[in-house]
Protein backbone atom coordinates (compact mmCIF):
# COMPACT_ATOMS: atom_id res chain seq x y z
CA UNK A 1 0.00 0.00 0.00
CA UNK A 2 1.41 3.34 -1.24
CA UNK A 3 1.64 5.49 2.00
CA UNK A 4 1.20 9.18 2.03
CA UNK A 5 2.12 10.05 5.30
CA UNK A 6 6.16 10.00 5.63
CA UNK A 7 6.00 12.06 2.01
CA UNK A 8 3.44 14.96 3.66
CA UNK A 9 5.88 14.84 6.94
CA UNK A 10 9.48 15.29 5.21
CA UNK A 11 7.86 17.80 2.88
CA UNK A 12 6.58 19.62 6.02
CA UNK A 13 10.20 19.78 6.91
CA UNK A 14 11.14 21.22 3.66
CA UNK A 15 8.54 23.45 3.97
CA UNK A 16 9.33 24.76 7.83
CA UNK A 17 13.30 25.28 6.35
CA UNK A 18 11.92 28.14 3.97
CA UNK A 19 9.69 29.32 6.12
CA UNK A 20 12.86 29.62 8.74
CA UNK A 21 14.56 31.12 6.10
CA UNK A 22 11.68 33.98 5.63
CA UNK A 23 12.92 35.56 8.48
CA UNK A 24 15.78 36.78 7.32
CA UNK A 25 14.58 39.28 5.05
CA UNK A 26 12.16 40.21 7.38
CA UNK A 27 15.16 40.98 9.82
CA UNK A 28 16.70 43.16 7.13
CA UNK A 29 13.87 45.01 5.85
CA UNK A 30 13.03 45.98 9.56
CA UNK A 31 17.28 47.29 9.98
CA UNK A 32 16.76 49.14 6.72
CA UNK A 33 12.92 50.66 8.08
CA UNK A 34 11.35 49.06 5.20
CA UNK A 35 7.74 47.97 5.77
CA UNK A 36 8.12 45.08 3.81
CA UNK A 37 9.08 43.76 6.96
CA UNK A 38 5.88 42.66 8.50
CA UNK A 39 5.05 40.52 5.03
CA UNK A 40 7.87 38.31 5.52
CA UNK A 41 7.52 37.97 8.73
CA UNK A 42 3.77 37.16 7.87
CA UNK A 43 5.00 34.79 5.52
CA UNK A 44 7.63 32.87 7.63
CA UNK A 45 4.62 32.50 10.38
CA UNK A 46 1.96 31.05 7.83
CA UNK A 47 4.78 29.53 6.01
CA UNK A 48 5.79 27.74 9.15
CA UNK A 49 2.21 26.92 10.45
CA UNK A 50 1.78 24.20 7.26
CA UNK A 51 4.78 22.77 7.58
CA UNK A 52 4.45 22.41 11.05
CA UNK A 53 0.24 21.33 10.88
CA UNK A 54 1.79 18.87 8.22
CA UNK A 55 4.65 17.49 10.62
CA UNK A 56 2.53 16.98 13.11
CA UNK A 57 -0.47 15.07 11.50
CA UNK A 58 1.77 12.76 10.15
CA UNK A 59 4.06 12.38 12.88
CA UNK A 60 2.94 9.09 14.63
CA UNK A 61 2.86 7.47 10.79
CA UNK A 62 6.06 7.99 9.04
CA UNK A 63 7.10 4.42 9.83
CA UNK A 64 10.84 3.56 9.28
CA UNK A 65 12.07 4.90 6.59
CA UNK A 66 10.93 6.36 3.09
CA UNK A 67 10.97 3.85 0.06
CA UNK A 68 12.43 4.57 -3.14
CA UNK A 69 8.92 4.60 -4.37
CA UNK A 70 7.30 7.46 -2.19
CA UNK A 71 11.22 9.14 -2.30
CA UNK A 72 10.14 10.00 -6.11
CA UNK A 73 6.93 11.35 -4.98
CA UNK A 74 7.87 13.24 -1.93
CA UNK A 75 10.89 14.99 -4.27
CA UNK A 76 8.43 16.65 -6.71
CA UNK A 77 6.04 17.51 -4.04
CA UNK A 78 8.95 18.49 -1.66
CA UNK A 79 9.90 21.35 -4.80
CA UNK A 80 6.27 21.74 -5.72
CA UNK A 81 5.32 23.24 -1.89
CA UNK A 82 8.80 25.17 -1.29
CA UNK A 83 7.90 26.97 -4.85
CA UNK A 84 4.59 27.65 -4.18
CA UNK A 85 5.21 28.87 -0.18
CA UNK A 86 8.58 30.64 -1.45
CA UNK A 87 6.32 33.18 -3.54
CA UNK A 88 4.64 34.41 -0.71
CA UNK A 89 6.52 37.05 0.28
CA UNK A 90 7.36 38.12 -3.76
CA UNK A 91 3.41 37.89 -4.00
CA UNK A 92 2.22 39.63 -1.50
CA UNK A 93 5.15 42.51 -1.27
CA UNK A 94 5.23 46.26 -2.72
CA UNK A 95 5.95 44.61 -6.45
CA UNK A 96 2.76 43.89 -7.28
CA UNK A 97 3.67 41.22 -9.10
CA UNK A 98 1.01 38.24 -9.87
CA UNK A 99 0.96 35.01 -8.24
CA UNK A 100 2.38 33.52 -11.76
CA UNK A 101 5.85 35.86 -11.59
CA UNK A 102 5.99 35.27 -7.94
CA UNK A 103 5.76 31.71 -8.43
CA UNK A 104 8.27 32.25 -11.65
CA UNK A 105 10.86 33.68 -9.91
CA UNK A 106 10.65 31.69 -6.65
CA UNK A 107 11.40 28.89 -9.30
CA UNK A 108 13.87 30.45 -11.10
CA UNK A 109 15.85 30.96 -7.77
CA UNK A 110 15.46 27.41 -6.57
CA UNK A 111 16.48 25.80 -9.57
CA UNK A 112 19.37 27.76 -9.59
CA UNK A 113 18.40 29.09 -12.67
CA UNK A 114 18.55 32.55 -12.65
CA UNK A 115 16.10 33.91 -14.92
CA UNK A 116 14.29 37.07 -14.00
CA UNK A 117 11.07 38.87 -14.43
CA UNK A 118 12.04 42.00 -12.20
CA UNK A 119 13.62 45.04 -13.59
CA UNK A 120 14.66 47.66 -11.32
CA UNK A 121 16.30 45.45 -8.98
CA UNK A 122 18.68 48.81 -8.31
CA UNK A 123 16.24 50.12 -6.58
CA UNK A 124 14.54 47.37 -4.99
CA UNK A 125 13.92 46.59 -1.07
CA UNK A 126 16.39 45.23 0.30
CA UNK A 127 14.43 42.20 2.05
CA UNK A 128 13.94 41.14 -1.49
CA UNK A 129 17.09 41.14 -2.77
CA UNK A 130 17.97 39.31 0.28
CA UNK A 131 15.38 36.71 -0.28
CA UNK A 132 16.21 36.14 -3.96
CA UNK A 133 19.67 35.14 -3.06
CA UNK A 134 18.46 33.15 -0.52
CA UNK A 135 16.32 30.89 -2.88
CA UNK A 136 19.28 30.47 -4.50
CA UNK A 137 21.83 29.53 -2.05
CA UNK A 138 19.19 27.06 -0.90
CA UNK A 139 18.55 25.77 -3.84
CA UNK A 140 21.95 25.27 -4.87
CA UNK A 141 22.83 22.39 -2.27
CA UNK A 142 21.58 23.87 1.31
CA UNK A 143 17.53 22.89 1.13
CA UNK A 144 17.84 19.19 0.38
CA UNK A 145 21.21 18.40 1.89
CA UNK A 146 19.59 20.47 5.04
CA UNK A 147 17.13 18.33 5.75
CA UNK A 148 18.78 15.11 4.87
CA UNK A 149 21.00 16.10 7.73
CA UNK A 150 17.71 16.13 10.27
CA UNK A 151 16.09 13.22 8.63
CA UNK A 152 17.81 10.53 10.64
CA UNK A 153 17.62 11.45 13.42
CA UNK A 154 13.56 11.78 12.82
CA UNK A 155 13.32 8.20 11.67
CA UNK A 156 12.71 8.87 7.93
CA UNK A 157 16.19 7.27 5.75
CA UNK A 158 17.18 10.09 3.23
CA UNK A 159 19.46 8.33 0.76
CA UNK A 160 17.02 8.02 -1.60
CA UNK A 161 15.90 11.30 -1.64
CA UNK A 162 19.93 12.93 -2.37
CA UNK A 163 20.36 10.24 -5.34
CA UNK A 164 17.15 11.38 -6.59
CA UNK A 165 17.60 14.84 -6.38
CA UNK A 166 21.20 15.06 -6.93
CA UNK A 167 23.21 13.37 -10.09
CA UNK A 168 25.37 12.14 -8.49
CA UNK A 169 25.50 8.67 -7.52
CA UNK A 170 29.13 7.96 -5.98
CA UNK A 171 30.48 5.85 -3.29
CA UNK A 172 28.75 7.05 0.47
CA UNK A 173 31.56 9.13 1.93
CA UNK A 174 30.29 8.52 5.43
CA UNK A 175 28.46 5.93 7.86
CA UNK A 176 26.01 7.44 7.87
CA UNK A 177 24.06 10.05 5.71
CA UNK A 178 23.73 12.97 8.31
CA UNK A 179 27.75 12.87 8.76
CA UNK A 180 27.56 13.28 5.04
CA UNK A 181 25.08 16.14 4.61
CA UNK A 182 27.06 17.80 7.45
CA UNK A 183 30.12 17.94 6.09
CA UNK A 184 28.76 19.03 2.54
CA UNK A 185 26.67 21.47 4.39
CA UNK A 186 29.62 23.10 6.45
CA UNK A 187 31.89 23.30 3.15
CA UNK A 188 29.59 24.74 1.21
CA UNK A 189 28.67 27.27 4.15
CA UNK A 190 32.72 28.01 4.43
CA UNK A 191 33.10 28.43 0.80
CA UNK A 192 30.23 30.71 0.44
CA UNK A 193 31.52 32.95 3.26
CA UNK A 194 34.65 32.79 1.82
CA UNK A 195 33.81 34.39 -1.36
CA UNK A 196 31.61 37.00 0.28
CA UNK A 197 34.71 38.27 2.20
CA UNK A 198 37.09 38.13 -0.58
CA UNK A 199 34.42 40.46 -2.65
CA UNK A 200 34.39 42.73 0.17
CA UNK A 201 37.60 43.09 0.45
CA UNK A 202 37.80 43.65 -3.19
CA UNK A 203 35.43 47.13 -3.48
CA UNK A 204 31.81 45.30 -3.03
CA UNK A 205 29.62 46.63 -0.25
CA UNK A 206 28.95 44.28 2.37
CA UNK A 207 25.44 43.94 1.49
CA UNK A 208 26.52 43.16 -2.71
CA UNK A 209 29.26 40.57 -1.37
CA UNK A 210 26.52 38.97 1.10
CA UNK A 211 23.97 38.48 -2.21
CA UNK A 212 26.78 37.63 -5.20
CA UNK A 213 28.46 35.60 -2.81
CA UNK A 214 25.35 33.48 -1.90
CA UNK A 215 24.68 33.44 -5.81
CA UNK A 216 27.83 32.93 -7.10
CA UNK A 217 28.65 29.30 -5.26
CA UNK A 218 25.56 28.55 -5.79
CA UNK A 219 25.90 28.99 -9.43
CA UNK A 220 22.85 30.72 -9.69
CA UNK A 221 23.34 34.16 -10.55
CA UNK A 222 20.77 36.61 -9.40
CA UNK A 223 22.47 40.03 -9.06
CA UNK A 224 20.86 43.19 -7.07
CA UNK A 225 21.49 44.95 -10.01
CA UNK A 226 20.00 45.27 -13.59
CA UNK A 227 23.34 45.20 -14.56
CA UNK A 228 24.11 42.23 -13.41
CA UNK A 229 28.15 41.77 -12.60
CA UNK A 230 28.67 44.54 -15.27
CA UNK A 231 27.62 46.66 -12.22
CA UNK A 232 31.34 46.28 -11.44
CA UNK A 233 32.41 46.22 -14.93
CA UNK A 234 35.60 48.42 -13.93
CA UNK A 235 37.12 45.63 -11.51
CA UNK A 236 38.71 43.01 -13.11
CA UNK A 237 39.77 41.47 -9.60
CA UNK A 238 36.20 41.05 -8.69
CA UNK A 239 35.50 39.10 -12.14
CA UNK A 240 38.13 37.11 -11.07
CA UNK A 241 37.18 35.98 -7.64
CA UNK A 242 33.33 35.48 -9.39
CA UNK A 243 35.44 33.20 -12.24
CA UNK A 244 37.07 31.19 -9.46
CA UNK A 245 33.95 30.68 -7.22
CA UNK A 246 31.80 29.87 -10.29
CA UNK A 247 33.96 26.96 -10.92
CA UNK A 248 34.45 26.03 -7.73
CA UNK A 249 30.80 25.28 -7.54
CA UNK A 250 30.54 23.35 -10.56
CA UNK A 251 32.87 20.93 -9.46
CA UNK A 252 31.76 17.56 -7.12
CA UNK A 253 31.15 19.02 -3.55
CA UNK A 254 31.94 15.62 -3.18
CA UNK A 255 35.63 15.32 -4.09
CA UNK A 256 35.96 18.17 -1.07
CA UNK A 257 34.69 16.34 1.17
CA UNK A 258 36.89 12.98 0.36
CA UNK A 259 40.34 15.61 -0.06
CA UNK A 260 38.97 17.09 3.58
CA UNK A 261 38.61 13.45 5.18
CA UNK A 262 42.06 11.84 3.12
CA UNK A 263 44.32 14.85 2.69
CA UNK A 264 44.36 13.73 -0.73
CA UNK A 265 44.98 15.96 -3.21
CA UNK A 266 44.55 13.74 -5.58
CA UNK A 267 40.63 13.67 -4.76
CA UNK A 268 40.25 16.63 -7.23
CA UNK A 269 43.16 17.00 -9.71
CA UNK A 270 43.23 13.22 -10.36
CA UNK A 271 39.18 13.36 -11.16
CA UNK A 272 38.75 12.58 -15.08
CA UNK A 273 35.46 14.64 -14.95
CA UNK A 274 37.29 17.57 -13.49
CA UNK A 275 40.11 17.71 -15.73
CA UNK A 276 37.54 17.12 -18.47
CA UNK A 277 35.35 20.21 -16.61
CA UNK A 278 38.82 22.29 -17.14
CA UNK A 279 40.30 21.18 -20.32
CA UNK A 280 36.80 22.13 -22.23
CA UNK A 281 36.50 25.52 -20.07
CA UNK A 282 40.32 26.55 -21.49
CA UNK A 283 39.29 25.36 -24.99
CA UNK A 284 36.09 28.02 -25.34
CA UNK A 285 37.92 30.61 -23.20
CA UNK A 286 40.63 30.38 -25.51
CA UNK A 287 38.49 30.50 -28.83
CA UNK A 288 36.10 33.59 -27.70
CA UNK A 289 39.51 35.49 -26.25
CA UNK A 290 40.91 34.79 -29.54
CA UNK A 291 37.40 36.08 -31.27
CA UNK A 292 36.75 39.21 -28.58
CA UNK A 293 40.21 40.44 -29.07
CA UNK A 294 39.09 40.30 -33.17
CA UNK A 295 35.73 42.04 -32.86
CA UNK A 296 36.47 45.04 -29.99
CA UNK A 297 39.76 47.04 -29.28
CA UNK A 298 39.97 45.70 -25.29
CA UNK A 299 43.24 44.36 -24.37
CA UNK A 300 43.89 40.75 -24.25
CA UNK A 301 44.03 40.99 -20.52
CA UNK A 302 40.52 42.07 -20.57
CA UNK A 303 39.06 40.11 -23.39
CA UNK A 304 40.78 36.69 -21.50
CA UNK A 305 38.52 38.23 -18.26
CA UNK A 306 35.37 39.17 -20.20
CA UNK A 307 35.76 35.76 -22.24
CA UNK A 308 36.43 33.88 -19.32
CA UNK A 309 33.79 35.03 -16.78
CA UNK A 310 31.02 34.83 -19.51
CA UNK A 311 32.27 31.28 -20.36
CA UNK A 312 32.39 29.93 -16.74
CA UNK A 313 29.49 31.57 -16.01
CA UNK A 314 26.99 30.08 -18.49
CA UNK A 315 28.36 26.48 -18.95
CA UNK A 316 28.08 26.13 -14.83
CA UNK A 317 24.86 27.28 -15.77
CA UNK A 318 25.52 30.61 -13.19
CA UNK A 319 23.55 33.27 -15.23
CA UNK A 320 25.54 36.23 -14.52
CA UNK A 321 26.15 38.80 -17.47
CA UNK A 322 29.31 41.00 -17.84
CA UNK A 323 28.06 42.65 -20.81
CA UNK A 324 26.40 41.94 -23.75
CA UNK A 325 28.04 38.34 -25.17
CA UNK A 326 25.27 38.51 -28.49
CA UNK A 327 27.25 41.65 -29.72
CA UNK A 328 30.62 39.72 -30.02
CA UNK A 329 29.54 38.60 -33.45
CA UNK A 330 27.67 34.58 -34.87
CA UNK A 331 31.09 32.89 -33.67
CA UNK A 332 30.39 33.67 -29.75
CA UNK A 333 26.71 32.99 -30.01
CA UNK A 334 27.16 29.81 -31.61
CA UNK A 335 29.93 29.05 -28.99
CA UNK A 336 27.57 30.15 -26.01
CA UNK A 337 24.69 28.31 -26.91
CA UNK A 338 26.33 24.97 -27.12
CA UNK A 339 27.80 25.85 -23.84
CA UNK A 340 24.40 25.98 -22.13
CA UNK A 341 24.15 22.55 -22.40
CA UNK A 342 26.81 21.26 -21.13
CA UNK A 343 27.10 22.41 -17.19
CA UNK A 344 29.30 21.45 -14.61
CA UNK A 345 30.69 18.11 -12.68
CA UNK A 346 27.82 15.80 -11.40
CA UNK A 347 27.69 16.17 -7.57
CA UNK A 348 28.07 20.14 -8.02
CA UNK A 349 25.64 23.04 -7.60
CA UNK A 350 25.71 23.40 -11.70
CA UNK A 351 23.08 22.02 -13.78
CA UNK A 352 23.20 21.13 -17.50
CA UNK A 353 24.25 17.84 -19.01
CA UNK A 354 27.14 17.46 -16.89
CA UNK A 355 30.56 16.46 -17.21
CA UNK A 356 30.37 13.29 -16.13
CA UNK A 357 28.00 12.16 -19.04
CA UNK A 358 30.30 14.01 -21.46
CA UNK A 359 32.91 11.67 -20.52
CA UNK A 360 30.73 8.60 -20.77
CA UNK A 361 29.51 9.80 -24.37
CA UNK A 362 33.30 10.01 -25.20
CA UNK A 363 34.59 6.75 -23.63
CA UNK A 364 31.80 4.95 -25.15
CA UNK A 365 32.04 6.22 -29.00
CA UNK A 366 35.60 5.13 -28.47
CA UNK A 367 34.65 2.09 -27.34
CA UNK A 368 32.07 1.62 -30.25
CA UNK A 369 35.29 2.69 -33.23
CA UNK A 370 37.41 0.34 -31.40
CA UNK A 371 35.13 -2.63 -31.83
CA UNK A 372 34.68 -1.52 -35.40
CA UNK A 373 38.43 -1.66 -35.72
CA UNK A 374 38.69 -5.21 -34.00
CA UNK A 375 35.26 -6.68 -33.25
CA UNK A 376 36.37 -9.56 -30.88
CA UNK A 377 38.05 -7.24 -28.75
CA UNK A 378 36.51 -6.95 -25.06
CA UNK A 379 37.38 -3.04 -24.31
CA UNK A 380 36.61 -1.87 -20.71
CA UNK A 381 36.14 1.99 -19.84
CA UNK A 382 36.86 3.54 -16.52
CA UNK A 383 35.78 6.95 -14.90
CA UNK A 384 38.50 7.02 -11.70
CA UNK A 385 38.76 3.39 -10.75
CA UNK A 386 35.54 2.59 -11.72
CA UNK A 387 33.99 0.89 -14.72
CA UNK A 388 31.76 2.75 -16.81
CA UNK A 389 29.08 -0.57 -16.87
CA UNK A 390 26.59 -0.92 -19.42
CA UNK A 391 23.90 0.57 -16.72
CA UNK A 392 25.48 3.78 -16.79
CA UNK A 393 25.84 3.51 -20.28
CA UNK A 394 22.11 3.04 -20.53
CA UNK A 395 21.08 5.69 -17.69
CA UNK A 396 23.19 8.25 -19.92
CA UNK A 397 21.12 7.49 -23.18
CA UNK A 398 17.75 7.54 -21.80
CA UNK A 399 18.67 10.76 -20.33
CA UNK A 400 20.02 11.88 -23.80
CA UNK A 401 16.76 11.01 -25.04
CA UNK A 402 14.42 12.34 -22.16
CA UNK A 403 16.58 15.56 -22.73
CA UNK A 404 16.02 16.05 -26.63
CA UNK A 405 12.51 15.20 -26.09
CA UNK A 406 11.71 17.78 -23.55
CA UNK A 407 13.43 20.28 -25.65
CA UNK A 408 11.14 19.54 -28.79
CA UNK A 409 8.31 19.73 -26.62
CA UNK A 410 9.32 22.42 -24.91
CA UNK A 411 10.23 24.69 -27.84
CA UNK A 412 7.21 23.93 -29.51
CA UNK A 413 5.13 24.26 -26.30
CA UNK A 414 6.64 27.74 -26.06
CA UNK A 415 5.63 28.53 -29.80
CA UNK A 416 2.34 27.65 -29.18
CA UNK A 417 2.09 30.23 -26.63
CA UNK A 418 3.25 33.69 -29.57
CA UNK A 419 7.17 32.83 -29.04
CA UNK A 420 9.59 33.40 -32.02
CA UNK A 421 11.94 30.43 -32.74
CA UNK A 422 14.69 32.14 -31.46
CA UNK A 423 12.99 33.19 -28.15
CA UNK A 424 10.99 29.37 -27.55
CA UNK A 425 14.59 27.74 -28.91
CA UNK A 426 16.84 29.54 -26.41
CA UNK A 427 14.21 29.94 -23.08
CA UNK A 428 13.16 26.02 -23.72
CA UNK A 429 17.08 25.46 -23.52
CA UNK A 430 18.46 27.90 -20.75
CA UNK A 431 15.48 26.61 -18.81
CA UNK A 432 16.13 22.89 -18.92
CA UNK A 433 19.60 23.23 -18.07
CA UNK A 434 19.07 25.81 -15.43
CA UNK A 435 21.17 28.73 -16.98
CA UNK A 436 19.33 31.69 -16.86
CA UNK A 437 19.85 34.47 -19.51
CA UNK A 438 18.82 33.48 -23.24
CA UNK A 439 19.50 34.44 -26.63
CA UNK A 440 17.15 37.22 -28.76
CA UNK A 441 16.21 40.69 -27.88
CA UNK A 442 13.72 39.81 -25.14
CA UNK A 443 15.12 36.75 -22.61
CA UNK A 444 19.05 37.44 -23.81
CA UNK A 445 21.59 38.95 -21.42
CA UNK A 446 20.22 42.38 -21.47
CA UNK A 447 16.70 41.09 -21.32
CA UNK A 448 14.49 39.61 -19.41
CA UNK A 449 11.49 37.30 -18.73
CA UNK A 450 8.63 39.94 -17.68
CA UNK A 451 7.49 39.97 -21.36
CA UNK A 452 6.31 36.21 -21.90
CA UNK A 453 2.94 35.61 -21.84
CA UNK A 454 1.88 33.59 -18.76
CA UNK A 455 1.19 30.81 -20.17
CA UNK A 456 4.88 30.35 -21.36
CA UNK A 457 6.08 31.04 -17.75
CA UNK A 458 4.04 28.35 -16.37
CA UNK A 459 5.68 26.33 -19.20
CA UNK A 460 9.42 27.05 -18.48
CA UNK A 461 8.43 26.56 -14.28
CA UNK A 462 7.77 23.00 -15.44
CA UNK A 463 10.89 23.00 -17.80
CA UNK A 464 13.19 24.58 -14.79
CA UNK A 465 12.18 21.70 -12.14
CA UNK A 466 12.25 19.23 -14.99
CA UNK A 467 15.58 19.86 -15.65
CA UNK A 468 16.75 20.26 -11.67
CA UNK A 469 15.51 17.22 -11.15
CA UNK A 470 16.80 15.81 -14.46
CA UNK A 471 14.08 14.50 -16.20
CA UNK A 472 13.82 10.92 -14.74
CA UNK A 473 12.18 11.88 -11.13
CA UNK A 474 9.55 14.00 -12.53
CA UNK A 475 8.56 11.70 -15.55
CA UNK A 476 8.33 8.38 -13.65
CA UNK A 477 5.35 9.36 -11.89
CA UNK A 478 3.29 10.08 -15.16
CA UNK A 479 3.99 6.27 -15.87
CA UNK A 480 0.83 4.75 -14.89
CA UNK A 481 2.32 1.33 -13.79
CA UNK A 482 4.34 3.90 -10.89
CA UNK A 483 0.66 4.39 -9.35
CA UNK A 484 0.04 0.67 -9.26
CA UNK A 485 0.58 -1.70 -5.88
Amino acid sequence: MFRLQPIFFVVGVMVIIIGVSMMVPSVIDLYYGNPDWKIFAQAAVTTIGLGGMACLACRSDIGPRVTARQGYVLTVMSWIAVSLTGALPLWYSSLEISFCDAVFETVSGLTTTGSTILSGLDHLPPGLLIWRSILQWLGGIGIIVSALALLPMMRVGGMQLFQMESSDRSEKLSGRMRDMCLQIVMIYSALTLACIVLYRAFGMKWFDAINYGMTTLSTGGYATSDLSFAKFDSSLSLHWIAILFMFIGGLPFTAYVVFLRKRAIKAVIGNQQIRLFCLVIAGFTLLLTLNLARVSDDSIFRSLTMAAFNLVSVITTTGFASGDYLLWGPTAVMLFFFATFIGGCSGSTAGGFKIFRLYVVFAGLRAHFMRLRSPSAVVVSHIGQHEITSEIYNAVTVYVFLLTISYILVTVALGLTGLDFITAMSAAATSLANVGPGLGNIIGPSGNFQALPDSAKWILDVAMILGRLEFETLLVLLMPTFWRD
